[in-house]
């Protein structure tokens, strides 16, 4: 904007410095995201970390993590993406051996240099 000055910008960098967004991308760049993917700590902290109550063996964060990315994958591959979000549903098993639909977001926007990167949310966030 013309005639404006920004006072304060909050970086992509310090959004993973602080802990607001959970940078994956190691995790991502395995099952062929090109661009650097993170998750808010919201969607990691309440899903893809195991909850303690669960003693089930075969849950893992690097489990949770992949389901999170490959189902995103597997939605950009079918088309449901026609813009820079795509909208889907995750399961996750939760305490008391019950499963829960989590409604998910990924946006693709400009880094902090303009560059690609990938944001998978919880459904509301921004």
């Amino acid at each position: 904007m013309d005639g404006f000055e920004v006072i304060h910008s909050y970086s992509r960098a310090q959004a993973i410095a602080d802990g607001v967004l959970v940078d994956v991308s190691a995790a991502a760049k395995k099952i062929g995201f090109k661009y650097p993917v993170a998750v808010t700590e919201s969607l990691y902290e309440q899903y893809i970390v195991v909850p303690e109550s669960i003693n089930d063996s075969e849950q893992s964060e690097e489990g949770r993590l992949h389901d999170v990315l490959s189902l995103l994958v597997m939605n950009i591959k079918t088309g449901k993406g026609h813009t820079n979000e795509l909208h889907y549903t995750v399961q996750f098993r939760m305490s008391g051996s019950r499963n829960e639909n989590v409604q998910v977001w990924a946006l693709v926007n400009g880094g902090d240099t303009g560059e690609p990167v990938i944001t998978i949310m919880l459904e509301g966030e921004d």
